[in-house]
Formats: structure tokens, C-alpha cells, sequence
């Protein structure tokens, strides 16, 4: 298997720049609004990026599949934190953009990743097997 660097993971360098873009939502909080929903905001983005660095450690494409997986919850449930940042006005409009735009980016990529991994698992299956004759 050939080893990839986890920073030439286009996955994992989006997923950074994302965190730093939400960390400037959540930077400006008060204790109180950090407390209540920006804490939940923030592990959520910062656990994406965490999840595809220990799957990337995996070897087993099953068990890369599964940090992957957990990826793709917590993208969407830091999505689900910054809509309702948004919708409370915690923010001023159109701070969040840069999330939004990151995370409508990331998704697609991420679900193509995860296909690739089980169609590079199901290739090495089928060049290693016997032809039917």
C-alpha cells in the first residue's frame, strides 16, 4: 500500500482551513454563548479534521471507513451548530459564509473519498482472486 501523507489529503487540509474559520466565530464569544452552544460548535468542526487524521492511521479500509464516517457526522453536525448560531444571531450576517462554503465544499469530497476507498479495496479484491473459467 502506498502511504500518503496526511497533509496531501485535500480532506484533511479543507477540514483545517475550516476549523480556523470557525474559530473565528468562536473566538469572539462570550463565556456564557461558549457555554451554551459554541463549545458544541467548535469540537464539532475540529473533530472532522481529527477523525480523518485517525483514519488516515488505520490500516484496515473497514476501519478507515468508520473514522471517515464519523467525519462526515461531525461536518454536518457543526453545520447544524452554525445554522442555529446563526439563526439565534450570535453572529453578525454573513460571518458565517466562510464556514458555509467550506463545509458545502468539503462534503461532496469527502463522500467521493469514502467511495474511493471501497472501490480501491474492491480492486485489490478482484485482482487477487482466481478468473472464472
Amino acid at each position: 500500500m502506498e502511504e500518503i501523507n496526511l497533509e496531501s489529503l485535500e480532506i484533511y487540509r479543507l477540514g483545517r482551513e475550516l476549523s480556523r474559520a470557525a474559530w473565528q466565530i468562536y473566538q469572539p464569544m462570550d463565556w456564557h454563548t461558549r457555554k451554551i452552544i459554541g463549545d458544541q460548535f467548535i469540537t464539532a468542526i475540529d473533530s472532522y479534521s481529527a477523525n480523518v487524521a485517525e483514519g488516515h492511521g488505520r490500516f484496515h479500509y473497514l476501519d478507515r471507513a468508520k473514522f471517515l464516517f464519523n467525519a462526515r457526522g461531525s461536518l454536518f453536525e457543526g453545520l447544524h451548530w452554525l445554522n442555529t448560531i446563526a439563526e439565534r444571531g450570535m453572529i453578525k450576517a454573513g460571518n458565517d459564509h466562510e464556514c458555509r462554503i467550506l463545509i458545502q465544499t468539503i462534503a461532496p469530497k469527502l463522500n467521493g473519498f469514502i467511495s474511493s476507498q471501497f472501490e480501491r479495496n474492491s480492486s485489490k479484491t478482484k485482482s487477487t482472486t482466481a478468473p472464472n473459467i
